[in-house]
């Protein structure tokens, strides 16, 4: 079942409409002009197409893609087909970091779990761009850290959260990312983000809507604040979102200052 999700609250502003702009991903906004110059030229615009796998796990990391919306799940496979979502990548990040890590294989599995635009960069291009004392390389060792301590916080969700929470919690992340009023999805793709079975989806949404913060009639929800969708989310929102911030909210002239502070 199709499931299209409106959230009445519009302080933030939604993509305009055309061509993304590059600067629309966080993490590329952060390098300083020059450098987002030079690297401009060699970004290939790229459809995130939803339920789309864009990264396979074992195969070569050719690519690493830069969201400016929709939103990028990295899934842990089992054998028996079970999967569960290890990290969500979105505007503020960059899918592919075993290209820049020195490995060649993708260990996880890559999908658009919401539609929306991004850019994408040839490995060969980011290993060439990321040589010691760039900016580039800068920023996305800090990104690393921080998606590493993202991840570390998504496994003590799992563990400890209940579905109610990480479900609020992961329409926040959407919201954030897609930067659109309405969004689809089906209940049986949220369940495999959150690792758990559909009926548990469906009672958290039965949850939720009992607290007021949504309603849903005939598969449409709708969401009435932002304020109430945080108060129903657990920490881990605040946390990794503060994390994040703290890498991507840094100007071109703060990537130049760390530089300077490492002697590069």
């Amino acid at each position: 079942m199709s499931v299209s999700v409106h959230i009445l609250d519009t302080s933030k502003s939604s993509p305009s409409s055309g061509r993304a702009a590059v600067s629309e991903n966080r993490l590329l906004a952060a390098l300083p002009a020059e450098d987002l110059k030079r690297l401009q030229p060699h970004l290939e615009p790229f459809s995130l197409v939803a339920g789309r796998v864009v990264m396979e796990e074992g195969e070569p990391v050719e690519w690493v893609i830069f969201p400016t919306s929709g939103l990028i799940s990295l899934l842990v496979r089992l054998s028996d087909g079970r999967a569960v979502e290890a990290s969500a990548i979105g505007r503020e990040g960059m899918a592919g970091l075993p290209a820049f890590l020195g490995g060649t294989l993708s260990p996880l599995q890559g999908i658009s779990q919401v539609k929306g635009g991004a850019f994408r960069l040839s490995a060969a291009r980011l290993r060439r761009e990321t040589l010691p004392g760039s900016a580039l390389r800068a920023l996305v060792e800090r990104y690393t850290n921080g998606l590493l301590a993202a991840a570390a916080q998504s496994l003590a969700c799992i563990r400890f959260h209940r579905v109610e929470e990480r479900c609020a919690r992961w329409l926040l992340v959407t919201h954030d990312s897609v930067r659109e009023n309405t969004f689809e999805l089906t209940h049986e793709f949220l369940a495999n983000m959150l690792g758990v079975r559909r009926a548990g989806v469906s009672e958290a949404v039965g949850a939720l809507s009992d607290r007021g913060v949504i309603r849903s009639v005939r598969g449409h929800f709708t969401i009435a604040n932002r304020a109430g969708l945080e108060a129903a989310s657990c920490e881990c929102y605040r946390v990794v979102r503060q994390e994040m911030d703290a890498v991507v909210g840094l100007g071109g002239g703060d990537v130049g200052s760390l530089l300077r502070q490492r002697g590069l």
